[in-house]
């Protein structure tokens, strides 16, 4: 990667919609407190034009792109190269244009594992989690759990095909699983895309649970206020956003983000 620090560059962001991101805010703070003339720009692209936005993103010498929904999947089969989480999840959220050719990283499961061990010293090895959705982050969260040495983790999802592709990440560790079955749970991370897409009741969830739902607007979902009206720890997904961002400026400039600094910039967003 050539030296970040001899002048101007350009990344972004791609999603549909993406208006409402926060990760402009983020990006251009950690790049400002690294000394960096760079800028992070929000592009909104329609499924049927991504391959064509991330050939022109590459053609005019971007530095990178975050990738949100829905392109996760398309992110990682437009890569030339792929990490080894990239290759089992068959999703990426980071790309990394070089000489090389593009690089798909995957940050949001280790951005998971990174709030909760800064945020509430959860630590996942020999506890037993539960996963919402099987979709692009469901899976790398699936896999970030099992990686870290979860002694179980259940995944539950609307569309059968989908749970099982996630079970198949870690054979042995991971397995489908009934709605029910969450009860007995350490840690339940919603990750599917809305909340009209609840495979289970958010009201059985409760005391000695922690909650977490990825998505940070709103920031009170309706979940995790169920889910700490039974007693439960409740998180939601700005932490995560924040450690996976950090995790992607990383991977772009070769330097240390101040999570400080990334985190002031986001300090009007409650974070329960």
């Amino acid at each position: 990667m050539a030296d970040p620090s001899t002048g101007a560059a350009l990344v972004g962001l791609v999603g549909h919609p993406v208006s409402h991101s926060l990760s402009p805010r983020l990006h251009l703070a950690a790049y400002r407190a690294l000394g960096l003339e760079w800028s992070y720009l929000a592009f909104d692209v329609p499924e049927e034009r991504f391959v064509a936005a991330v050939e022109g993103a590459a053609a005019l010498g971007l530095r990178g792109l975050s990738v949100t929904t829905p392109h996760k999947d398309a992110a990682a089969a437009a890569a030339t190269r792929r990490s080894s989480a990239v290759r089992r999840l068959g999703a990426a959220n980071t790309l990394v244009f070089d000489a090389r050719g593009i690089l798909a990283e995957s940050t949001d499961g280790e951005g998971l594992m990174d709030d909760l061990r800064e945020w509430g010293g959860f630590a996942a090895e020999g506890r037993r989690c539960g996963v919402l959705g099987a979709g692009g982050a469901g899976r790398a969260v699936v896999l970030a759990l099992a990686d870290a040495g979860a002694a179980e983790v259940l995944v539950v999802n609307r569309t059968p095909s989908r749970a099982f592709r996630a079970a198949a990440l870690a054979p042995g560790r991971v397995r489908v699983a009934r709605p029910e079955e969450l009860d007995a749970c350490d840690l339940v991370v919603h990750a599917t895309s809305a909340e009209s897409e609840w495979p289970v009741d958010p009201a059985r969830f409760g005391s000695g649970q922690l909650v977490v739902d990825l998505s940070y607007r709103p920031s009170a979902s309706v979940l995790l206020s169920l889910a700490g009206q039974n007693g439960a720890r409740t998180r939601n997904g700005l932490g995560v956003l924040v450690h996976q961002a950090a995790r992607q400026v990383r991977l772009f400039t070769g330097a240390d983000p101040h999570l400080d600094v990334m985190w002031a910039a986001v300090s009007d967003v409650p974070t329960t």
